[in-house]
């Protein structure tokens, strides 16, 4: 499917349906839920297999139900399950099952990637959705960048890799997540990251051009989706089939500045910050001389250097009519 078309509506009774479960996503409320989840589902989309997994294990199970025939695969929990599960999609740059489709039932804490595509909070109409969408193929990212082992690491993404302050957010959120669960572990890591976070030293090379000079950064964005930092708008016009990615740099602030700007930051106006500069690629390098932490789809995975380069249309998700508009959204020339 071209990135270009939207194949009819979505019949699930002519697939094989599973369904890879994070039950401790939300701070462990999924598995209370998850039952009564289960009924609803099957109610409506006949019967499914399930894998239960942690946050960091629904890659290697996507890819073994794909090669074992299913073509539907839904992703339960919160972003970074939607992010595993969506690595499983593909090998080596290429679809597993080039016919298989994404569906998402998001049940975590923060929603950034649902944000985009707006998907309803009620689980009612997430089923819905799941059992009458359309598919939409979207693009993938693709990241190289150093492990926390100091070895270089691959790593796909379909919303938003960052460095800088929401590197270091995502790290100390994962940190605290296991004493506080997730919605306060984020509060508590962005508090933290606020008050003693400094200025990041970075180069920037877009589509083989370097930019001129070093950047000091508070925080670079890299959008296939519009949010991240649950609710954080750094890529408005980021639009996920159009075979480009955003890049949004926000210059170093002072806490004060922080503080006093931090509703623009968060908002769709955030190119209008005098301290933001506004970017499109297909292919983003960032280097630094210093340890510069980053994040994919919300999770810590490493630091600079990194490599991001676009794979046009290359995963099927299924999303609600309304989110069609992307699709349509004006785009402006590199």
């Amino acid at each position: 499917m071209s990135r270009d078309e939207v194949a009819d509506f979505f019949m699930p009774e002519k697939s094989k349906i599973a369904v890879i479960v994070n039950l401790r996503s939300a701070g462990g409320k999924t598995a209370k839920r998850w039952p009564e989840i289960s009924r609803i589902l099957e109610a409506r989309l006949g019967p499914f297999a399930t894998r239960a997994t942690e946050a960091s294990g629904g890659t290697e199970p996507t890819r073994d139900l794909l090669r074992r025939g299913y073509d539907y695969i839904v992703a339960a929990g919160g972003d970074g399950t939607i992010s595993q599960v969506a690595n499983g999609f593909l090998d080596h740059d290429q679809p597993v099952r080039p016919e298989a489709r994404l569906g998402i039932l998001p049940l975590g804490t923060g929603g950034d990637f649902c944000r985009t595509l707006k998907i309803c909070p009620k689980i009612e109409d997430i089923v819905e959705t799941l059992a009458s969408g359309v598919s939409l193929g979207i693009d993938v990212g693709k990241a190289t960048f150093c492990g926390h082992d100091g070895a270089p690491q691959s790593r796909y993404f379909i919303n938003v890799a960052s460095f800088g302050m929401g590197g270091e957010v995502a790290a100390r959120c994962q940190n605290a997540a296991r004493a506080l669960g997730g919605g306060a572990a984020f509060f508590l890591a962005t508090f933290r990251t606020f008050v003693t976070y400094r200025g990041k030293r970075v180069r920037l090379e877009l589509d083989g051009e370097k930019l001129p000079g070093e950047f000091l950064i508070t925080h670079v964005a890299v959008g296939n989706g519009e949010f991240h930092g649950g609710g954080m708008h750094p890529c408005p016009r980021a639009i996920l089939n159009d075979g480009l990615l955003e890049v949004t740099v926000i210059d170093y602030l002072r806490m004060f500045e922080l503080a006093r700007d931090i509703r623009v930051l968060y908002s769709e106006d955030v190119y209008r910050h005098p301290k933001v500069h506004h970017y499109r690629a297909r292919r983003v390098v960032a280097l630094a001389d210093e340890p510069v932490q980053l994040e994919l789809d919300g999770e810590p995975l490493g630091r600079l250097p990194f490599e991001a380069t676009v794979l046009p249309a290359r995963l099927n998700l299924v999303v609600p009519r309304t989110s069609l508009l992307l699709a349509n959204k004006p785009t402006q020339e590199i």
